[in-house]
Parts: C-alpha cells; sequence; structure tokens
C-alpha cells in the first residue's frame, strides 16, 4: 500500500512499551506546519493526569516516502515513572491521542521475552506427520536418508527447515536455525536472572536444547552440517528433501553448509551450550565433540561449500563466531589462533567511509538481517581475549563501524531514525533505507526488522565496549536513542502504524496460515516495510497486505526476526 496522506495530524509512536531509562520519541505528521507555540502531553491513562508537557521538534520532511507531510519528533525520555500512558498533542484547538503504551522497568523484555519464546514453541516442526517424515528425509538426488527430526519450521508460510538460504548469491546468507539456537543460549546466559523472575528460563533453556539437537542431527557422518530441509510448499511431508537452494526454489545437492551458510553458527552454538552440562537428545560432551568435527572439517573444506569458491565477510563473522565459542569452551590456542585471524580480517574490511567491505574488493556489506552480526561477533571475542593489542584493534573496529551506522542514519532528514545502509546498485555505491531489490539473488528482498534488532543489538552491546556513559552498562545517547527507535519501528512507530509484533500493540498484520498447523503466532515478528515495490534501487517505501500471493514479503513471520529482537531486549534490559 502506498504511503498515505493524511488531512489530519497522526501520531506514530512504539504500541507496546517504553523500557523507564530509555529514550522514549514518538513522530507526528501534518500537512501543515506546526508553529512553536504546539506541544504535546503526556497522560497517565488510570490517573489522567498530564506527567509530562513537551514541545515537539523542529519539523522534518521525508519526500522520498510523503511528499508534501511535515514531521516532528516528541520526545519524552525524562519520564522514568511507571504506568501505561498516552500521548496527546491539540493543534489548533483540537486534540489529537496516540495509541496507549507502558513505561516499566525492563518493560520491553518483561512484556515480549515469554512471548518470543511461545513464538518458537509453536514453530517446532514436531507434528506426528513432520517427525514421521523427517526421521527419514530424502537426500537429494539420492535413494539415502537422514534423521533430521526437530528444528523450527522457518516462517509462517514455510514449513521448510534451514540453516541459511541464498547461498547461491554468497553475499547475503542469513543465519537462520543456528542463530535462533545461538540467541536463546546468548539470552539465557545473559539475562538469567531477569528470565528467573519472569518464570522461563527453564522454557527457553529447553527451547535452546531443542536447537541444539536439530543442529546434531543435521550434523552428517561425514562432518558437514546438511543446509535445507526443503518442503517445496508441498502439503505431503514425504515431499521432503535434503537441497541446496538456487533461486526460484530450484534445488540441487549442494547442501553442504560453509561456514558463511549456517555452519559457523552453529558450531558456535553447539559449543557453548556444551558448557551448560545439560543433556538433551545428545549429552553435552556430543555437542562440544560435534562442534570440534565441524570445525575442523571446514578449516579445510569450507571454500569448497562456498559458491563461488572464495571466503567473504559472512565467513569471516561467522567463522569467528565459532573459533570464539570453542576457544572459551576449550581454552586451546587452536581455536584462540583462528579467532584472532577472523578478528583479523573483520578489522581489515572497515572501508574509509566506516563500513565493512563484503568482498576482496570494493562491495559493500549490507545484509536485511543480520547487518549487526560482525560487530556482535567481534563483541564476543572480546569476551575471551585479553591481549591489549588484539584488543585494542577489534576495539576500534567496532568504534568505526558504530560511528559509520549514526553517521549514514543521520545524514539525511530522518524522523524515525530508521537505519540506513551503503550499498552497490548496478555498480555504483549509494546509500539509502532499504536494500536495493535489483541484487544478487535474483528476486530476494522483503522487510528488514531482523536487520533493524541486530544493529539495536550492535548499538547496545558494542557501545558499552567502545561509547560507554555514566553507570549501570549504559551506552551514550546517541546509540541509545537509535537502538530505541530501531525497536520502538518493529513495534508500531513507523509510517504504517503498524506494529510488527503479532498481538501486540493496537494494528498487527494479517494472519498467515501454513501447512500441519503451524502458522501466525503471538510473539512473531512479520518482515515489515520495504522500498517500493518496483524500485529496483529500494527507494520509496512500500507495505502490503494483499499482493497476489507475494505479501509474504511484508507479512510473513520469520524466525530470525524474532532471534534479533530477543537479542536486543535482553541486551538493553538490565539484569
Amino acid at each position: 500500500m502506498a504511503l498515505k496522506s493524511y488531512a489530519v495530524p497522526v501520531i506514530y509512536i512504539n504500541q507496546v512499551a517504553f523500557d523507564s531509562k530509555a529514550p522514549k520519541i514518538a513522530v507526528i505528521s501534518t500537512d501543515v506546519a506546526l508553529d512553536n507555540t504546539v506541544r504535546f502531553s503526556i497522560i497517565n491513562n488510570k490517573s489522567l493526569k498530564v506527567e509530562f508537557t513537551g514541545k515537539v521538534s523542529h519539523a522534518q520532511q521525508l519526500n522520498e516516502w510523503a511528499p508534501g507531510m511535515l514531521f516532528y519528533q516528541a520526545d519524552f525520555s525524562s519520564i522514568k515513572t511507571k504506568g501505561t500512558y498516552k500521548l496527546r498533542v491539540t493543534i489548533k484547538g483540537k486534540s489529537y491521542t496516540s495509541d496507549l503504551f507502558i513505561i516499566d522497568d525492563n518493560a520491553l523484555a518483561k512484556l515480549t521475552i515469554p512471548s518470543i519464546i511461545h513464538y518458537y514453541n509453536k514453530q517446532r516442526a514436531n507434528t506426528p506427520q513432520e517427525l514421521a517424515a523427517d526421521s527419514k528425509v530424502q537426500l537429494f538426488g539420492s535413494t539415502n536418508t537422514v534423521d533430521l527430526r526437530g528444528g523450527w519450521c522457518d516462517a509462517s508460510g514455510d514449513v521448510s527447515k534451514y540453516f541459511s538460504h541464498l547461498a547461491y548469491a554468497n553475499y547475503m546468507s542469513p543465519q537462520q536455525i543456528p542463530l535462533v539456537t545461538w540467541s536463546m543460549i546468548n539470552t539465557s546466559e545473559t539475562a538469567q536472572n531477569l528470565l528467573a523472575k519472569l518464570g522461563v528460563k527453564d522454557s527457553l533453556d529447553n527451547e535452546a536444547i531443542w536447537g541444539a539437537d536439530y543442529i546434531m542431527r543435521s550434523l552428517s557422518k561425514d562432518d558437514y552440517f546438511y543446509m535445507t530441509v526443503f518442503s517445496y510448499f508441498n502439503k505431503d511431508p514425504n515431499a521432503r528433501r535434503v537441497v541446496g537452494l538456487h533461486a526460484n526454489s530450484v534445488t540441487t545437492n549442494e547442501y553442504q553448509c560453509a561456514f558463511r551458510e549456517g555452519g559457523g553458527m552453529a558450531i558456535a552454538a553447539l559449543a557453548r551450550i556444551a558448557r551448560w552440562k545439560k543433556n538433551g537428545s545428545f549429552t553435552s560432551q556430543q555437542y562440544l565433540d560435534g562442534a570440534k568435527r565441524a570445525f575442523a572439517h571446514l578449516l579445510i573444506n569450507n571454500t569448497k561449500y562456498d559458491d563461488d569458491g572464495k571466503e567473504n565477510i559472512i565467513d569471516d563473522y561467522c567463522a569467528l563466531m565459532a573459533s570464539v565459542e570453542l576457544w572459551i569452551t576449550t581454552d586451546s590456542s587452536i581455536y584462540r589462533d583462528e579467532a584472532r585471524k577472523r578478528a583479523r580480517n573483520l578489522s581489515k574490511r572497515i572501508a574509509a567511509g566506516g563500513y565493512f567491505i563484503a568482498d576482496d574488493k570494493s562491495r559493500p556489506f549490507w545484509h536485511a538481517s543480520d547487518a549487526g552480526l560482525p560487530v556482535i561477533a567481534l563483541c564476543r571475542y572480546l569476551k575471551k581475549e585479553n591481549d591489549a593489542a588484539y584488543r585494542d584493534t577489534a576495539l576500534n573496529t567496532i568504534k568505526k563501524a558504530l560511528i559509520y551506522t549514526l553517521k549514514v542514519t543521520n545524514s539525511v532528514s530522518n524522523p524515525f531514525g530508521y537505519a540506513r545502509q551503503t550499498f552497490t546498485y548496478k555498480n555504483e555505491i549509494k546509500e539509502g533505507f532499504f536494500i536495493p531489490h535489483d541484487n544478487e539473488t535474483g528476486w530476494w528482498w522483503q522487510g528488514e526488522n531482523a536487520r533493524l534488532a541486530s544493529l539495536a543489538t550492535a548499538a547496545t552491546v558494542g557501545g558499552r565496549l567502545v561509547f560507554p556513559a555514566g553507570s549501570n552498562s549504559r551506552i551514550k545517547d546517541s546509540l541509545a536513542v537509535f537502538a530505541s527507535q530501531q525497536l520502538s519501528w518493529i513495534l508500531g512507530c513507523n509510517p504504517y502504524n503498524m506494529c510488527f509484533m503479532y498481538q501486540f500493540g493496537q494494528h498487527n498484520v494479517p494472519y498467515m496460515h501454513s501447512s500441519f498447523g503451524h502458522g501466525s503466532e503471538r510473539g512473531g515478528i512479520s518482515n515489515g516495510i520495504t522500498g517500493r515495490d518496483g524500485n529496483g534501487d529500494g527507494s520509496g517505501i512500500d507495505f502490503k497486505t494483499s499482493a497476489n500471493g507475494n505479501e509474504w514479503r511484508w507479512t510473513e513471520q520469520w524466525l530470525p526476526h524474532a532471534a534479533w529482537f530477543l537479542q536486543a531486549v535482553a541486551a538493553t534490559a538490565e539484569n
């Protein structure tokens, strides 16, 4: 749907919650300029008392999205009192009121983490039909079968199971089931006290072990991971095959995972969960042994599995995650040396402009799902690295990356604070809000809510290392505002007033049905907003709930969105 022009003012706001100590910003749009006497109020919904009154910011325009409209920010970050509120603005004697929202300590984590766990539990591929078919799923081009029971269905419209898809495109491989598993493990460890207070730590741990067990089943006897169990969008579970994917769902026998194709994050998840000393269908020792086997195999065979035969930045950050977790678990110099090599590679990839270079030439690294993962991998590395020289190099890389992120985001009028990016389009380096629709995949573009949450995570975790502010693990205001605005966009403070976390807020995308009783679930996050459909460079803005079967680009829930959101809210919460 095209972005509407409203004759009356519209208030765009996070429809769920703000953490007490976090920045709190709403956006007001009008078709006429507001004079400097216009103020807004924050009303306590229970007492109806005005808790805060503030002045709207200067006007900003977004002509690429909404020609002729004016946008004003309403900043009420100073309110820290718990309660349920609404924002009210009076213009020319008439009042306009926002949707309700909550302010509380750790509000986002308290409200959303239990539902995210629920979402993943419901996405388990554990119906009798799926378990029976996956216990003997056939390898593409062979009569051989393997047991790949478990895991999670990829999306509300796709019951396939992926370590990564888009491998053939080389620079766009997203991390899927292994990232979900690692995100759960990470959250369980970094927010354990908060999870215990919420009564959900055991549930999250069980979900993480469910993921680790699937990763172990996916480890072949030849020490590579099987990449994809593909449904062919067929309701018959016996149609499923273990495959590699090319464009337009063309399937192959290239189902071996490189580091960048899910292998690195799978190793990282197994090596990390092995430290729990908890057993699922496999023992903690088997998790560690599996991680070691797979890592040793990829040290020799990785470029054989990379579709173009060359490593790139995604191999670097995924192999860094793998080697760091093995180093932390074993304290072995083998993994230390590999981690240092990969961290050094990432540091060498920073361009003069501050963005990462994806290849061995000049292609900027841009990613619709995992844009924050290079910084997160370096932050994880610094949990173990104690050598001052190595630390300084990694910290400097994180600092440059975060400075670039703020610079590219704030270099144009951007009242919503949407994270912008640098990319290549038709061999030219450009900047924009959304990824180019004409890209190496030939077809894939979708809403980028995972990217936003990954960058919010990077800003928070990386910011604590290189831009700390005061006590209580705070980060400098510009990064805190950036992180908050990415999460607020997902939760409703966006030009379509759409809360993309299902059954939260006031406005959700329509329910999407899938096979075996799966589909949209509370706590799942839809893809979100894109550049204008038809604009190859990703310019403009679009969101559609009906598009002749292509509405999935905007409305479909996808595993990485909730995984990155989980990491982001766990990082911003005070444990």
